[in-house]
């Protein structure tokens, strides 16, 4: 049951991942075909600190994107070109015109490439891929957004890499620790690290908040809570992997949250809905609609807690790393990496918080969905 659990999770994500980055935005402006020579031109008109805060912001915002490589570090020239040290990932793609398409992402060369694949031309632009031409123009909007036909991306992106590569160490180590208690009851190699969280989980999170039946439902909060530490500890090291970051990604993991405590709940559940006991009638029609507002409101604060959280410490650290290149003096040398490691501690703290709050508020959901309520005439006739 926890194996198909965790590959459920990962292809939740994994598409989601994906689907998240062809979501388009219809915008009624004036479109106007700017030029990289152009944007060049404007960079160049900027002064020394408009330039590096710029580059600044560029730098934060593709670390908090999706990428269809996996870049360890990023150097730049004294040219103004960038040394990418990393590996590409496979990209899959969807054109109606031209079917499916498979080439590595080391053909974009990080966007500076056009390239041609059965007759057509793709261009990558802030890891997106368009239809374009020979010359890969893209034509914007006011606001800058690409208008080109996009495709329907299905490639192996660094989200999609490390959610499949956390799936796979999950059921690596609890399928060691499932055949080393078959063995013997005393845990041995990874089960003495991780028993007392598996117990913590049961006893302090499951048992009182779910009740007799918890046991159902272990499986899904034990994937669920190491599912995202995982993913949380990934995010800390300084590679760009922001999985939990990825609003997709959260949506996913709230949204098997929402459907398990839906298909298993009890009658009173589903009557504390849509007809409340107790209560007069005209209290019962007022009552009704707020409840099921209730229903896609406690997901939903499940994946924006989870989401802001972890996008935020993401922001704060990289924008204090940058104010050092920023300021530029000894006191911000010394004072910001001292503030960014604070924070990174914190960020350390939160990783593991986070995925506890996931798991806790998930139990108390499900317990809701199996609560046996007493009302005022069942209460009599049982006295």
């Amino acid at each position: 049951m926890l194996k198909r659990v965790v590959l459920v999770i990962g292809f939740l994500s994994t598409f989601s991942s994906t689907f998240a980055q062809h979501e388009t935005k219809v915008i009624s402006a004036t479109e106007t075909a700017v030029s990289h020579d152009a944007s060049e031109k404007v960079a160049s008109e900027l002064s020394a600190p408009e330039e590096i805060k710029k580059e600044n912001k560029n730098y934060i915002d593709h670390h908090l994107l999706d990428s269809h490589s996996f870049d360890i570090m990023v150097s730049k020239n004294d040219d103004g070109t960038e040394n990418h040290i990393g590996f590409p990932l496979p990209v899959i793609f969807y054109d109606a015109a031209n079917g499916f398409h498979a080439f590595m992402s080391s053909k974009f060369h990080h966007g500076e490439e056009v390239v041609e694949s059965k007759g057509g031309h793709y261009a990558l632009s802030h890891e997106k891929i368009y239809k374009t031409d020979a010359n890969g123009t893209l034509t914007l909007d006011e606001e800058g957004h690409a208008t080109n036909e996009k495709v329907f991306d299905l490639s192996i992106t660094k989200s999609v890499l490390m959610i499949l590569v956390t799936a796979f160490l999950l059921i690596l180590i609890f399928v060691s620790i499932a055949r080393g208690y078959k063995k013997s009851l005393v845990p041995t190699g990874a089960a003495k690290i991780l028993e007392p969280v598996i117990l913590f989980i049961r006893d302090d999170i499951a048992k009182p908040n779910i009740g007799a039946n918890y046991k159902k439902y272990m499986s899904y909060l034990l994937t669920i809570f190491f599912f995202i530490l995982f993913l949380n500890v990934f995010g800390l090291m300084p590679f760009g992997i922001n999985v939990t970051g990825n609003i997709a990604i959260t949506f996913a993991l709230a949204l098997l949250t929402f459907l398990i405590t839906q298909f298993t709940a009890n009658k009173n559940y589903w009557q504390h809905i849509f007809w409340m006991p107790g209560l007069p009638w005209p209290m019962k029609i007022v009552m009704m609609p707020i409840e099921i507002i209730g229903l896609f409101i406690k997901p939903f604060s499940l994946l924006i807690r989870l989401f802001a959280n972890m996008s935020a410490g993401h922001i704060i650290v990289m924008s204090l790393i940058a104010l050092i290149y920023y300021f530029q003096n000894v006191i911000a040398g010394i004072a910001f990496p001292f503030l960014t490691f604070v924070i990174y501690l914190l960020e350390v703290l939160v990783a593991f918080l986070q995925a506890y709050i996931f798991t806790m508020l998930s139990a108390v959901y499900f317990g809701m969905a199996n609560e046996e309520h007493g009302h005022e005439g069942e209460e009599g006739m049982a006295h």
